[in-house]
């Protein structure tokens, strides 16, 4: 066979195989994974128009959040302290003072002063009285904002002082023994405050009953303690016997918190309320950012030289996900770049052109070059000629 009648024969084969391949190719039904040599199977998927945002993943704990610590605020010695772990809500006791009860209220204004007598206005009111209503204890009804009231102030004991004899009143005696008179003043209820009136001194002496206290319908300061809702202790500083006024334990909020510390520069396009996912031992959950620390800090065990950063607290949306976890280490991902109503097709439609860069191909037709843009929940933004949203593309399946 003559050199020519070769080439022509070797030239017809290899035209043959090309014609072959791109059959092949576009109905690809012999396309086959590189890892288990078997065919994979294809589909078509129509381009959407859609929003696209990158995920940046961030290592967190997850935990109860930051313990703080719990100081008693009255005289005398702890009779009892709860176990670490232990949760306490409104009205229950958190521990007991000779042998007292000191139950728990919720509030952002911690009491500060003997609440007993009528007419007293103030804040730390505003706690008592907003806590007797939430255990069921009526208060009756409240001066409005604005309302003026007539406060008297406790009558002091008696003083003997020296009387100047005045002249319309040769009878009185030198040196006679005056008593002051009780002062009475008038008073504004502003916003945020209530009165102690007589309703809710009533209620009062109820709540003492019902709790085992002294009923005396006054609350002095140290006979409740006041949190911002309620507690779970983490740990305790003291033991049965200790004084009282003094650090008794550390406590926690109740609902478990992922805390994420960020570099302050990312912390800084982070919002509070933004949406997150947080990736879970047994998978993956939505959650939301709750706060957005302002503490540069640290982090215990952090290499030396290591950056300061702020600390972010997000809470999960469905707090089933983490019931069985008390703490565990998580990846948060928080969204970063985000575009908008870009065109989009799945990872599994692009196609490694040899001569470098990708394509799609249009079912029913052939490949389209494209320039590919942010890769992001398994899609891929996409720009090539004639492609527009609802045109169909092969991809794997």
């Amino acid at each position: 066979m003559s050199k020519t009648v070769r080439a022509l024969l070797a030239g017809l084969v290899a035209l043959a195989g090309l014609t072959a391949a791109v059959v092949a190719w576009v109905g690809r039904p012999a396309v086959t994974s590189a890892a288990t040599g078997q065919p994979v199977a294809v589909d078509t998927t129509p381009v959407v128009r859609t929003d696209l945002s990158s995920t940046e993943m961030v290592p967190g704990s997850l935990g109860f959040g930051t313990a703080r610590p719990l100081k008693g605020t009255q005289g005398g010695v702890v009779t009892w302290l709860p176990a670490p772990g232990s949760t306490i809500t409104r009205g229950k006791q958190l521990y007991r003072v000779n042998d007292r009860a000191v139950p728990l209220f919720y509030g952002a204004v911690p009491l500060f002063r003997t609440l007993g007598e009528v007419n007293t206005v103030g804040r730390d009111v505003r706690t008592v009285a907003a806590n007797l209503q939430a255990l069921g204890y009526p208060i009756g009804a409240q001066p409005r904002t604005g309302a003026t009231v007539v406060v008297t102030d406790p009558e002091p004991p008696p003083t003997a002082v020296p009387v100047p004899e005045p002249p319309s009143s040769p009878s009185t005696a030198p040196g006679a023994t005056a008593t002051r008179r009780p002062q009475t003043r008038r008073v504004v209820v502003r916003a945020g405050e209530d009165v102690l009136t007589t309703a809710m001194i009533r209620a009062v002496r109820r709540w003492q009953q019902d709790s085992g206290l002294p009923v005396t319908g006054r609350i002095d300061v140290g006979d409740v303690l006041v949190q911002p809702g309620a507690v779970r202790v983490d740990s305790l500083a003291a033991q049965v016997g200790d004084p009282a006024q003094a650090p008794l334990m550390s406590v926690t909020p109740t609902e478990k918190v992922v805390t994420v510390p960020v570099e302050a520069a990312r912390a800084a396009t982070i919002d509070k309320g933004d949406v997150v996912t947080v990736v879970l031992p047994q998978g993956t959950t939505a959650g939301k950012v709750t706060t957005v620390g302002t503490a540069l800090q640290v982090a215990d065990g952090a290499s030396e030289g290591a950056p300061p950063k702020l600390t972010v607290a997000v809470t999960v949306d469905d707090p089933r996900t983490v019931a069985d976890l008390d703490s565990a280490d998580v990846q948060v991902g928080f969204v970063g770049e985000t575009r908008q109503g870009v065109l989009a097709v799945p990872v599994g439609a692009l196609v490694a052109l040899s001569e470098g860069g990708y394509a799609v191909q249009v079912a029913g037709g052939g490949l389209v070059a494209v320039e590919t843009g942010m890769f992001a929940m398994g899609l891929v933004e996409v720009t090539g000629g004639g492609l527009t949203e609802g045109t169909a593309v092969v991809t794997t399946s």
